[in-house]
């Protein structure tokens, strides 16, 4: 079982930054494939970006490439995502998941979610 816990989430003008964290409960965070994923209003969520249980291999969403970056520390059981060069559409709700089966090198499965963490960019 892990239990995750995002924050960092902010109102930044277009062209700043931000820095997602994702705190996570539970041995076996450093065994899971991890995600990001965000919902704006009306829309169904998305995936943003994953991140392999060993941090060896990460994947993004063509949207957010060259401007976001996901890592983890799993010595500290945290998730993180780096946001660079945002844009008025990254506005959303920021989720973190977990798959729940261990030692993947992609994201197959979202058994664990968190709460979300509000990202507000304007123009």
């Amino acid at each position: 079982q892990v239990q995750l816990v995002e924050s960092g989430g902010a109102w930044v003008q277009a062209g700043g930054s931000l820095r997602l964290s994702c705190a996570a409960s539970g041995r076996a965070f450093s065994t899971y494939a991890m995600g990001w994923f965000r919902q704006a209003p009306g829309k169904v969520r998305e995936f943003v970006a994953g991140i392999s249980w060993s941090a060896d291999r990460t994947n993004y969403a063509d949207s957010v490439k060259g401007r976001f970056t996901i890592t983890r520390d799993n010595v500290k059981n945290m998730l993180y995502l780096q946001m660079n060069n945002l844009l008025p559409e990254d506005t959303a709700v920021y989720y973190c998941a977990a798959d729940g089966q261990k030692y993947r090198s992609w994201l197959v499965s979202t058994d664990y979610w968190g709460q979300g963490t509000q990202v507000t960019v304007s123009s």
